[in-house]
Formats: structure tokens, sequence, C-alpha cells
């Protein structure tokens, strides 16, 4: 984990004389091209490495400065002891505890945190998160099964390449060799996943996800347009807390959101769903007639009750 490293080598470099990138690359069982590409980000972000030359040379901090006027003020080190310690509870990172407890002892004393943080689901297999980030670090290739959006099951093979929590969901992204392209998978529709011994090397070229997903969605956008009782504020504002929300006298609530395919976003349509006779979809005529549709497919399945 490279803010870990990161972290650790500041420490260290603020209390000890010189340490040598021979010695670094050991500890942290990486190259030490990769200790000397740690050391030029730590000197971009303000810390006064010194390089030292000869037989016993290496990298030290600058006589004199202190770590209080370092960019780690104790803002700083409370925040990164938070993230971590929720980084090392769903992973069992050791490495991760052991960051804690240096950045503690550099940090100020008897302050409470007010800061949470909490990346644990429950919408995935106990196991999945962290053969997986094992998979991401040892250039693993992983097989898994995978039910998606239309509720079809497939095996995958996958390079998978880094993790993502987003949405409250915690995501993979790689190249899926089963479809020989690059894809996203939610980790909480994966099944039977398994770390197979052989090994992969990342591609020449990586697509510009950021990019990619602006084009796919650009122009392609729908109002989804609904009325909200005052019986479900709190439960649709959980949903769509960033939606164009208006407020009415009698406590009801228009809301309108934009949304990529609606009248086939089966996502959409369970959530509007969930609500109840709490919420009614206005806009398109469309989508109601969808719903409309579900509601009595779902009855069918209580008619002798």
């Amino acid at each position: 984990m490279k803010l870990e490293r990161l972290i650790s080598i500041i420490y260290k470099l603020l209390n000890h004389e010189v340490l040598s990138a021979s010695m670094l690359a050991e500890e942290f069982q990486v190259s030490q091209r990769t200790i000397y590409r740690d050391i030029d980000v730590i000197c971009a972000a303000g810390f006064p490495v010194v390089s030292y030359q000869g037989t016993n040379g290496g990298y030290g901090i600058m006589d004199g400065y202190k770590m209080d006027k370092s960019l780690l003020g104790s803002y700083d080190v409370n925040a990164l002891i938070t993230v971590l310690r929720s980084l090392s509870t769903v992973f069992e990172d050791e490495r991760a505890q052991g960051t804690i407890e240096r950045l503690q002892t550099i940090g100020p004393e008897h302050r409470a945190t007010n800061l949470s943080v909490d990346l644990e689901t429950r919408q995935t297999e106990p196991d999945a998160l962290r053969h997986l980030r094992t998979a991401v670090t040892r250039r693993n290739i992983v097989r898994f099964d995978y039910i998606n959006a239309n509720n079809e099951r497939t095996t995958r093979d996958m390079e998978p390449l880094r993790l993502h929590f987003k949405h409250r969901n915690w995501y993979v992204y790689g190249f899926c060799r089963t479809r020989r392209d690059y894809r996203e998978f939610r980790l909480s529709r994966m099944l039977n996943l398994f770390l197979t011994q052989e090994t992969f090397e990342p591609h020449d070229e990586m697509p510009n996800e950021a990019a990619n997903s602006n084009k796919r969605w650009q122009g392609r956008l729908e109002e989804v347009v609904i009325r909200v009782g005052p019986e479900a504020l709190a439960e649709v504002m959980d949903q769509f807390g960033q939606a164009d929300k208006q407020f009415h006298d009698d406590g009801s609530m228009t809301l309108r959101i934009p949304v990529y395919q609606p009248l086939g976003a089966r996502w959409l349509w369970a959530i509007l769903l969930s609500f109840g006779s709490g919420a009614e979809v206005l806009e398109p005529p469309e989508l109601r007639s969808i719903l409309k549709e579900q509601l009595q497919n779902a009855l069918k399945n209580y008619e002798e009750v």
C-alpha cells in the first residue's frame, strides 16, 4: 500500500539520521527504484529530504526541521489514523496497524477523534476483499461467477488492477479475459471467487476510465421526476440526496433525478418500488407503466393470500 509506505518512510526519516535506499527497499520489500520514486513524492509534498553521498550515505531530513512544521499536522494525523484503521479492519492488514501505532506517537495526545470512517459492507463474501487485494498486489488471475444487471450468470477470468469503494459498495476493476476488455465488477454480485496461481503483466495501454465514463453518459441522461410523500422523505433522501429537491407546503417533495436510460435501469426500478406508496413517479410516463407492470407481476405471487 503506497500511502502506508510513504507515511512510514516519513516517520523513519524524522526519527533517524540517515537511511539508505537499500535499507528502505529491504524493509518494505520493494525495489530501490520504487524507494527513489517515493523520496521524490515526499520531497514534492514539502518535506526537506537531504541526500548524503558516500559509503554510509542515504537520505535524511534537513537539520533543524521539526515535525510540527511538516504537512502532517494534528488534523492530518488524526484523519490518516482514522482511514488507516478502517482499512486495517476491512483487510486485516497488520502493516497498516503498525503505521497507525507510529502515527499515534506523533499525533496530539488525549484528543478524541472527530472523524469516523466505516468501509465494511455486509453485501460481499467475508474473504472476497482480502483475496482480491492479494490478487491485485501479486498480480494473480482470479476466477469467479458473476450475476450481471440482466440476471445472467457467467464465469469470468480477470486480471484485477484496483479496488474501488463508491456508492456504498466495493468494486474491482481490471481486464476481463472472458470479454477481452476492461470491466468493473460489483463484489456483491460475485460468487465462488478463486485465486489462480497464474500471474499476469499489465497491458501496455489502459483506457482512461474517467474519459470513457463521461463519453458513455454524455447526452444520454433523462430526467426522472418523483413526487414524495411526507412519510417517505428520509428514505428517499437517503437514496437520492444530491437530486434537485422542491419542498411543498403539505410536507411533500418533488425530486428531479438525471438517470442514464431509466427505462432499462433495473436498479432504479428496485429502489423506486421499495418506497411503496410513499413515492410516485410523475415522469417519464413510460417508467410509470414499467413500475405498474412490475407491481402487478409481484401481486401474482400473493394471489392466494
